[in-house]
């Protein structure tokens, strides 16, 4: 029962290219950074990932974009992100652009075994239409385009078919975790990251403090072990900040 592994290299060692990979964080909060790094340094490549956004330039997943590692991409927010809108721009890149909300119940639907819901986000629009440009090639036109999905009406109003995801491997950051994969998360670190575990084939937890098993209390444990495969320590340092906003100090506070 014991997953842990001695290093974030060690966890991600066995992940070929090619794979599809869930991504937990929201911005740079509870972003999986050692298990990313270590992919980077590794050189996996052709990745497809799933995640809220491709993170930002020169950190998360964006050190994989900037290296060219990422093919494909399953998201909803891709702000704060130049060299992602270059790529995807300029045709190196495939875009498939999903609700947030919608986002968020297609990975827990496939970690669930769901292989598809109906939901009223993005019915009437091109999410439910079809025709969103997914990769342009280098003239600028558009090669491929999302399919039209199924829209089908309950009682008064419309709803739009989505598909659960499930993927290759999933990457998530957690505060807390034990040996058997139990994981807690930190506030607003939640964010993705317990749907990207469950949605994964084979999860992998960095954790900035392990602990050993009962001394999780079991109402506080966000990510149940039975979704985690492998768990590595990673501590506190080199945690990101994406915006600083301070403001001038004034009276008894600029002393």
């Amino acid at each position: 029962m014991d997953k842990t592994f001695e290093s974030a290299a060690a966890a991600v060692a066995d992940i070929p290219d090619g794979v599809s990979l869930a991504v937990g964080g929201f911005g740079l909060s509870g972003v999986p950074l050692g298990l990313i790094g270590a992919l980077l340094q590794q050189g996996t490549t052709d990745l497809e990932t799933v995640s809220n956004n491709c993170g930002v330039d020169g950190a998360g997943l964006g050190l994989l974009l900037m290296a060219g590692r990422i093919r494909r991409t399953v998201g909803s927010y891709v702000g704060e992100n130049r060299e992602f809108a270059r790529q995807y721009l300029a045709g190196e890149l495939e875009l498939e652009l999903c609700p947030q909300g919608t986002l968020a119940e297609r990975l827990r639907a496939g970690g669930c075994g769901i292989p598809a819901f109906y939901t009223p986000a993005g019915v009437g629009t091109l999410v439910a239409e079809g025709g969103l440009p997914w990769r342009y090639d280098a003239s600028g036109a558009v090669a491929v385009a999302s399919p039209p999905k199924e829209v089908r009406r309950f009682g008064d109003q419309d709803y739009v078919l989505e598909e659960g995801i499930v993927t290759d491997f999933a990457l998530v950051r957690a505060a807390r975790g034990d040996r058997h994969g139990n994981l807690t998360y930190a506030a607003s670190a939640r964010n993705f990251n317990p749907l990207c575990a469950m949605a994964g084939r084979i999860t992998i937890a960095e954790v900035e403090e392990l602990v050993e098993p009962g001394e999780l209390d079991p109402e506080q444990v966000d990510t149940p072990g039975v979704f985690v495969q492998r768990v590595v320590e990673v501590g506190v340092a080199g945690k990101l900040i994406e915006k600083h906003t301070t403001r001038a100090r004034t009276g008894a506070d600029a002393l």
